[in-house]
């Protein structure tokens, strides 16, 4: 039976061990993990699925309507020598989050390190008070209900590896510590935007940061919890916006400029990896300087 974290109102000593390496080049290898990402077929998504994969990660792809990540995910194996699949998902669906999961984990060597939360859709229609309530569940069931299902399928399998210390066939675990979960927020969810009117977005955005921070405490004995929050880069997902928007955001940004997807690949990296052992619970803004002023 698993321990809980807390008793009597304050935690367990050794809640959390160290990996116990301290070559910096081991701490970032993903060599023999496997990695799931959502929303990979494009921008954000692809670009950490690349990262994970040039890091020696073995990724799964999963996709909702973009099949060009079938494709992506060929390329993936070819440029970087590891496994690389794609899978057609619906995150906004539990059940069909688990078996997604259950199939990629048996697909990839039994087991699974990694887990990306990056799907995502912004909002597109204006002031909240004239906008269809269709529009709003959809921005949060797949923003942050999605994030919760993603995370809640993800806990079962990390919590019976580092219980039995076993992959999915029984055979012994190599470099497994604790599994990683990285949710992609958004500098949305610390401030509000404008001047484009978000407030689903935005809210959806905060749930994500906060319910990373609640899993941080809950899952302490068998995996992490972190987000990044990225601010306007340039992807398909705000090819929408006018380029008179975008003008006045940038005049918003302390660097005058969107970011670029790859820019991002570090943030994740590090939050994937053994580098990040003692790191839980955390936000990182990545956003040219957009929320410090």
């Amino acid at each position: 039976m698993e321990q809980t974290p807390i008793v009597n109102g304050v935690f367990r000593h050794d809640n959390n061990t160290s990996t116990g390496t301290s070559s910096v080049l081991q701490m970032f290898s993903l060599r023999g993990k496997t990695a799931v990402v959502t929303g990979a077929a494009s921008g954000i998504g692809l670009s950490v699925a690349q990262g994970l994969a040039e890091a020696g990660a073995n990724v799964a792809l999963w996709y909702n309507s973009n099949n060009k990540a079938i494709e992506e995910a060929q390329n993936i194996e070819k440029r970087y020598g590891v496994r690389c699949q794609a899978y057609q998902v619906n995150t906004k669906e539990s059940q069909a989050v688990e078996e997604a999961l259950r199939k990629c984990v048996h697909d990839f060597n039994g087991r699974l390190d990694i887990f990306v939360a990056n799907a995502g859709i912004p909002w597109t229609k204006g002031p909240m008070v004239d906008a269809p309530v269709d529009h709003y569940l959809n921005v949060v069931q797949t923003d942050l209900d999605g994030t919760f299902y993603c995370a809640k399928a993800a806990a079962a399998h990390w919590r019976r590896q580092k219980e039995e210390q076993t992959d999915l066939f029984g055979n012994p675990l190599e470099r497994f510590t604790y599994g990683s979960f990285v949710a992609t927020a958004s500098m949305s969810g610390h401030i509000v935007n404008t001047p484009q009117l978000q407030a689903a977005y935005n809210a959806a955005k905060a749930g994500v940061i906060h319910l990373c921070k609640s899993l941080a405490v809950e899952w302490v004995r068998f995996a992490r919890a972190n987000t990044v929050s990225p601010g306007y880069i340039a992807t398909e997902i705000s090819s929408f916006v006018p380029e008179e928007t975008k003008t006045i955001w940038k005049g918003k940004i302390p660097m005058g400029r969107e970011g670029l997807p790859q820019e991002l690949k570090g943030a994740f990296l590090y939050l994937a990896s053994d580098a990040s052992s003692y790191t839980t619970g955390a936000d990182i803004i990545v956003d040219g300087g957009y929320t410090l002023p």
